[in-house]
């Protein structure tokens, strides 16, 4: 590896993310199409400059886990607990109906259950970065939709950690045509991966629970505001990287875990305020090594395969979401918001993809499919989200939801999706005055 080339992916990716995003954005599109487009200029499949794709990889991986701990540190333990009777079941159903549809499809493709299970597993999970993105250009992150959706997720990455502990049990000797672990080696795994991920959690809450707020106390003391900015960083990475090296986890998951230790300290917007402004340069990467990927020759060889896959993500999860979201009580809007919003498949499906692929059960054409339905249902998702509102008053205009707005009793304004604008309090201005006020009437 050259010694420039850190620098060069770096200014090179996020100059072309810069053009790209403005352009988009000026045309009324959301930057995430830019970004993307920007990661299809500097990848290897197109002339000109060419990023170093491992580089890039590693850096939108930083820009995910600060991610997911600026997620963590903004939603509270009670409200995922809030959540948990629509999220758990919904994603269970979901997961489930998209692995299920996927084999039978598949199968009649002439793949076998096997690689069709494991290229359902990749794509019933949805991209928290895309999500998370999408909820926040549209400001409902912390509203009903939002608390709905992350609780969703969480429950999906925790599935995803099963599956990635699970692939290797079942199919470990694959590629030598020997039998996989058998069932006693699949309860063993399945049963010490729920070990490992309760042992995560009780260790980030209680251990940390009690040395995070006393460590940024401490630091916070001393009145520097690059050693503040140093201790939210280390506990974000070094929590994320713990849970993946000591529990066998995902970093984002970690992440996730440490930025609800530190939302419960009375630092937890200062936090926001001084270590996370960089997170938002760090995710743009992960947008763009998603589009280093993009291989046209993969597109035009397996168009059929392509279709398909597309359909079950754009069509066949959010579908599941709305019946259930609807079913569990939940308003139409809410519904609809949270479909669309799960209408992707991102950074986990790669994973499952990757350990797929290099088990010998899922083939090339397969791993490049998830590509090409990433980048395509990447760029789809913030335009399904804007569609919300239009599609619910079409629908209520029709004579079957006339029909159901009778019986729901459903009445909905012309806002966006479930914004939850009530006992709300505007604040003017963000000093330590303001930061202040905020935390009280939290």
């Amino acid at each position: 590896m050259n010694h420039l080339d850190l620098i060069l992916t770096l200014t090179g990716g996020l100059a072309a993310a810069l053009a790209f995003g403005l352009l988009t954005r000026k045309i009324g599109l959301s930057p995430i199409v830019g970004y993307l487009l920007a990661g299809i200029l500097v990848s290897p499949n197109t002339p000109g400059f060419v990023a170093h794709k491992d580089l890039a990889k590693e850096m939108a991986e930083i820009g995910v886990i600060l991610l997911m701990f600026g997620v963590g540190l903004h939603f509270h333990f009670k409200e995922l607990l809030a959540v948990k009777k629509i999220a758990i079941p919904g994603a269970v159903v979901q997961s489930a109906a998209a692995t299920g549809l996927s084999m039978v499809i598949m199968r009649s493709m002439g793949w076998t259950w096997a690689e069709g299970a494991v290229f359902g597993m990749a794509i019933a999970v949805a991209s928290t970065v895309v999500l998370t993105r999408v909820l926040v250009d549209n400001n409902h992150l912390h509203t009903k939709v939002g608390h709905i959706a992350i609780g969703w997720l969480v429950v999906e990455d925790l599935f995803t950690v099963f599956v990635l502990v699970l692939l290797p049990a079942v199919f470990g000797n694959a590629a030598s045509g020997e039998a996989g672990g058998g069932s006693g080696g699949l309860l063993l795994a399945l049963g010490w991966t729920t070990v490992k991920i309760c042992a995560l959690v009780a260790f980030t809450f209680l251990v940390g629970g009690w040395v995070i707020p006393r460590m940024l106390s401490y630091i916070a003391r001393t009145g520097s505001r690059e050693l503040f900015t140093l201790a939210v960083l280390v506990i974000a990475l070094g929590i994320a990287v713990g849970a993946a090296k000591l529990f066998g986890v995902s970093m984002e998951l970690g992440a996730f875990l440490a930025g609800m230790v530190v939302a419960r300290s009375e630092f937890s917007t200062r936090a926001a305020t001084d270590a996370l402004p960089m997170k938002d340069a760090f995710a743009v990467l992960f947008f763009v090594s998603v589009g280093m990927l993009f291989d046209y020759q993969a597109m035009l060889a397996n168009p059929g395969l392509i279709l398909i896959t597309l359909g079950i993500v754009l069509i066949g999860k959010p579908l599941a979401a709305i019946l259930i979201t609807v079913i569990l009580g939940h308003p139409l809007r809410t519904a609809l918001a949270v479909g669309a919003v799960l209408a992707q498949i991102g950074e986990f499906s790669f994973i499952v993809g990757t350990m797929g692929r290099n088990l010998g059960v899922l083939s090339s054409e397969a791993f490049n499919a998830l590509v090409v339905t990433a980048i395509i249902s990447i760029t789809l998702t913030p335009l399904l989200y804007r569609g919300v509102v239009p599609l619910e008053r079409w629908i209520l205009k029709k004579p079957f939801g006339a029909r159901w707005r009778e019986r729901t009793g459903e009445v909905r304004a012309d806002h966006s999706p479930d914004t939850d604008a009530e006992h709300h309090a505007i604040i003017v201005g963000y000093g330590p005055v303001g930061r202040t006020m905020v935390r009280l009437l939290r």
